[in-house]
C-alpha cells in the first residue's frame, strides 16, 4: 500500500492535535475491501503506545519507542488491506496509586524516589510504610514476592487520565483511524490500569485480582475476542513490563493462541533501569515464549 499523504514520518514522537478528519478521508478514498469480508482475520494489538511511554520527553519515555512506532505506522499502511482490526490499550491512572510515590512514605518522612523497588521485607521493617490501604498495601507486596512477579517498582507519574501523557502518540492515532476508514472497522480502545490498589501490566487483568470492582479480575469478554483471530501480532510498550505481561496472561488463559500470536520485535523495547537489567529479562521470558508456539517476528516479514 502507498503511504497516505498526510503521514509525516518525522511527526512521529511529537505531541500535535491529530488530524483525524484528513486521516479519515484518505482512508476513505483508499478503495480497501471492507474488513468484515476478510477470510483470514487479522488483529493488531497495540499495547500503551502512549505519549508518556513513546515521546522522549515522556514521564516515564521508553528508549527506542519512537523507531518502534514509525516502524508500526510503516506496518500499518504496509498491511492495511489485511489487518482485520486495531485494538489499544490506555494505561491509565490517578495520583494516589500504589506505584506512586505519594502511596508510600520512609521514617524520614520522605516518599520514595522513582524506580526505587519495595519489597516484603522493607515493608515488615517499616522502611517503607503505606499511607492508603494499609493492610492490603502489605499484603499486596507479599503477594507479588510469593506469586514471583516482579516487586513492587515506584514509577514515575505517567498516563495520568486528563492528561496529555494519557493520550496514544498522535501520529500512531491518525494511523489507526485511517485504518478505521479504510476498513469501515471501528479500532477498540481498552482502558487499563484504574483501580489504585494493584499495578495493571497486562491489559487483560491486573497483577493481583481485585473481586468486585470493574476491571479488578480477567477481562474474559476481550480474551474471547481475540481467540476470534487467525494472527494476532503484538506491538507497544514496554517489551519488559505491559507487552510481557499482556502475552503471558493471553497464554495462561488461551494457550491455544500461542500458534496465533505475533510479536514484532522491531516495535517494542524494554524500559531502562538503572540497576535492573530489564531487556535480559525480557528477552528471557520472550524465549519461553518462543518454546510454548509464539512467533518473534520483524515488521519487514510477510504476514504468515
Amino acid at each position: 500500500m502507498p503511504t497516505p499523504a498526510f503521514y509525516e514520518t518525522d511527526r512521529v514522537g511529537r505531541f500535535y492535535l491529530a488530524r483525524t478528519g484528513q486521516a479519515v478521508a484518505e482512508g476513505l478514498a483508499a478503495g480497501l475491501p471492507a474488513a468484515k469480508a476478510d477470510d483470514r482475520k487479522v488483529l493488531l494489538l497495540l499495547v500503551d503506545a502512549q505519549v508518556d511511554f513513546v515521546h522522549t520527553d515522556g514521564a516515564l519515555s521508553v528508549p527506542g519507542a519512537v523507531g518502534d512506532t514509525r516502524r508500526t505506522i510503516d506496518w500499518i499502511f504496509d498491511h492495511a488491506a489485511q489487518i482485520t482490526h486495531i485494538a489499544a490499550s490506555l494505561d491509565s491512572h490517578l495520583p494516589l496509586h500504589i506505584f506512586f510515590p505519594i502511596w508510600w512514605v520512609g521514617p524520614d518522612g520522605r516518599h520514595p524516589e522513582p524506580y526505587t523497588a519495595i519489597t516484603p521485607d522493607e515493608v515488615d521493617a517499616e522502611q517503607w510504610r503505606p499511607l492508603h490501604e494499609a493492610d492490603w498495601s502489605r499484603d499486596y507486596v507479599r503477594q507479588l514476592h510469593s506469586q514471583a512477579k516482579k516487586d513492587l517498582m515506584i514509577w514515575p507519574f505517567h498516563t495520568l487520565l486528563g492528561s496529555p501523557g494519557h493520550s496514544l502518540t498522535p501520529a500512531l492515532y491518525e494511523a489507526v483511524a485511517y485504518h478505521a476508514a479504510a476498513r469501515a472497522y471501528q479500532p477498540s480502545l481498552l482502558t487499563k490500569g484504574t483501580i489504585a490498589k494493584t499495578e495493571y501490566y497486562s491489559l487483560l487483568e491486573p497483577e493481583v485480582k481485585v473481586p468486585g470492582e470493574p476491571g479488578g479480575e480477567l477481562n474474559r469478554a476481550f480474551l474471547d475476542d481475540l481467540l476470534a483471530y487467525d494472527l494476532i501480532y503484538v506491538a507497544g510498550q514496554a517489551m519488559s513490563h505491559c507487552v510481557l505481561e499482556t502475552v503471558e496472561s493471553i497464554l495462561r488463559h488461551a494457550e491455544q493462541a500461542a500458534a496465533r500470536l505475533r510479536i514484532l520485535e522491531d516495535a517494542t523495547s524494554p524500559v531502562q533501569h538503572p540497576t535492573i537489567d530489564f531487556a535480559r529479562l525480557a528477552d528471557e521470558a520472550f524465549d519461553r515464549f518462543s518454546e510454548r508456539g509464539v512467533r518473534r517476528v520483524t515488521t519487514a516479514d510477510p504476514l504468515a
